[in-house]
């Protein structure tokens, strides 16, 4: 289905042919003047130079072509040149039920469809989850969630922490604190128990003091060293218990991101990589891309056209380790191997841009991707307190995910026992869905890259641009829907019965309903979740304008109220495709 502002632009670039003029000066655009006009077409001023005319006259003419045209109910010219256009009621209300007639409200599917990784999550294992992995989480899930539905084929992988240093202090620290335990017996010939022999609340407090013993004592560093060691070469004690702190770990983690409503295809990590890395540096070494610099092994990655300084890129340090850059590196492979993607998206913090353009560089360099293989960075800001600064916990450490969670549910549980009576059950089960939906639309509706204030109460508001207030907007729909069917209505016989609006904000709500396709497209080309955000909140307050001034239920005129049944289940059903897309969902009742 053509996106509306198409359909109005055709119609304009055929006046200005028909006038004996340039079709391409027939481009419109929605109106810098809503007060005069609903679109405007400044086409006119630009063929000026071209025709030797003064502007007013080429609108004249364009608009004499327009008198009888099934699209505009006035398009005037005014000085110096403009077209003021205003959209007739019966193509409005024809549109909007073409949309609901739809499968997917009239977005068109690519017809190109790709074949996109999205790299986003990447929490380390044995590590509870912090703040720091909000946004990549959120919007990872909601660029996933758009692009599937614009029909491309899309992979989530959440590329997990699990091969590195970490996994030496937390084995070097158990082997302290339980020297008893069968996998650090190099005699053992058993099978290895089952069960593991910590819980996920231990490994969270192990590795952060055996960190910090780390930096204070080398010889438990050393020995820390030698159990990653032991790990990487395939002891199998080592590797039985690093088993079992990834499946613990994973454990946790998915119920963690659960809660967020975000989900991942692949649960890949480093360590999937690990076994690539000699074949991927043999082959650097040997296609001459790879050269030793003071000791480390480094690939040139600086450009003619570079205006700053691009280090190279380190792909073993001196003592012949790998680094983030080599599993990076090495994940890519796998992932051209595996997937054959068109696009690897990564939503990575924005401060790690330099590091992503050496390491893209390296692997176009290289030969790892195909020539036409996108590697998209989309970097995003931080999560920052109302000091400005990156967002802690009252004491000033950083705060656990599930905790910044229950924090906001735990207010919206206040919010809704106050607005209304309800049971204990009900209004926490709807405190959760609320919940989730103030946080994640307090995130999603800034631009990615840009650093935002957590405002807990701004953010749990029912009132503003706000995830509470969108889901009131169709908590509301569905209530007179309800009523509806209650007072016998059949809201299916009136499915498509959408008729030409009668009244300003009935055409306002169905001119918001018709930009949907063009938003979602927008939102899916720009990786932009935000444009969905800005979409849906434009559309909840043409709602709830149309909503205060008509009188919906008790409308006599039976064929009339139909038509706004009918528009009031599109609304819901856009709004609620929307949020979905978003990563959240609305309660029946709030």
């Amino acid at each position: 289905m053509k996106k509306i502002l198409e359909m109005i632009s055709d119609e304009m670039k055929n006046a200005f042919e028909q006038a004996g003029y340039d079709r391409e000066l027939g481009k419109v655009t929605l109106s810098n003047r809503p007060d005069l006009c609903e679109y405007q077409c400044n086409g006119a001023m630009a063929g000026a130079k071209q025709y030797k005319k003064a502007p007013i006259m080429i609108a004249n003419d364009v608009a004499a072509k327009l008198t009888d045209s099934n699209i505009f109910a006035r398009a005037e010219a005014v000085a110096p040149g403009f077209l003021n256009l205003t959209l007739k009621n019966a193509f409005v209300g024809a549109y909007v039920k073409d949309m609901r007639m739809e499968e997917k409200y009239g977005l068109e599917e690519t017809k190109n469809p790709a074949k996109i990784v999205i790299d986003y999550g990447g929490p380390n294992v044995a590590k509870p989850l912090h703040v720091g992995h909000l946004r990549s989480a959120i919007i990872g899930e909601s660029v996933k969630r758009i692009a599937r539905y614009a029909g491309h084929r899309v992979t989530g992988d959440i590329h997990l922490g699990d091969w590195g240093q970490p996994m030496g202090l937390i084995m070097n620290e158990l082997k302290i604190r339980k020297p008893e335990l069968v996998y650090f017996d190099e005699n053992y010939t058993g099978e290895y128990p089952a069960e593991p022999p910590f819980t996920i609340s231990e490994l969270e407090e192990i590795y952060p003091f055996a960190s910090k013993r780390s930096k204070e004592d080398e010889a438990y560093k050393a020995d820390a060293m030698a159990c990653t060691y032991k790990l990487q070469s395939g002891e199998k004690g080592y590797r039985a218990l690093w088993d079992h702190i990834i499946a613990v770990s994973v454990m946790d983690l998915k119920k963690n991101y659960e809660r967020l409503n975000v989900a991942f295809d692949l649960w890949n990590g480093e360590s999937a990589v690990h076994d690539m890395i000699p074949g991927m540096v043999d082959a650097m070494k040997k296609g001459g891309y790879a050269y030793v610099s003071e000791g480390a092994l480094v690939v040139d990655v600086k450009e003619e056209t570079d205006t700053k300084e691009i280090p190279p890129c380190m792909i073993l340090k001196s003592d012949g380790a790998a680094l983030y850059n080599t599993t990076d590196l090495a994940t890519i492979m796998m992932r051209m191997e595996t997937e054959q993607p068109d696009r690897i998206l990564y939503v990575v913090d924005k401060r790690q841009e330099l590091y992503f353009e050496q390491v893209f560089r390296c692997a176009r360099k290289t030969k790892l991707v195909k020539d036409d293989t996108e590697l998209k960075f989309l970097g995003f800001g931080t999560m920052n307190g109302k000091d400005g600064k990156p967002f802690k916990t009252r004491e000033g450490g950083v705060m656990r995910l599930e905790s910044l969670i229950a924090e906001i549910n735990e207010e919206m549980l206040r919010k809704i026992k106050e607005s209304r009576d309800t049971s204990d059950e009900e209004a926490a089960a709807t405190a959760q869905i609320v919940g989730l939906a103030a946080l994640k639309y307090g995130d999603l509706s800034n631009q990615a890259v840009k650093d935002y204030i957590f405002d807990i109460d701004r953010f749990t508001s029912s009132e503003g641009d706000t995830g509470p207030y969108i889901l009131y907007t169709i908590v509301r729909i569905k209530s007179i829907l309800a009523k509806y069917r209650e007072n016998g209505g059949d809201i299916q016989s009136v499915f498509s019965d959408i008729k030409a609006p009668v009244n300003d904000s009935e055409k306002q709500l169905m001119m918001e309903l018709a930009k949907f396709n063009a938003s979602i497209e927008t939102a899916c080309e720009e990786y932009a979740p935000h444009k969905i955000c800005a979409y849906i909140y434009d559309l909840a307050n043409a709602f709830n304008r149309f909503y205060h001034e008509t009188k919906i239920l008790a409308e006599e005129d039976a064929s009339r109220k139909a038509g706004w049944i009918a528009l009031l289940g599109l609304t819901r059903d856009v709004l609620e495709t929307s949020i979905d897309l978003l990563g959240f969902s609305a309660p029946d009742r709030m």
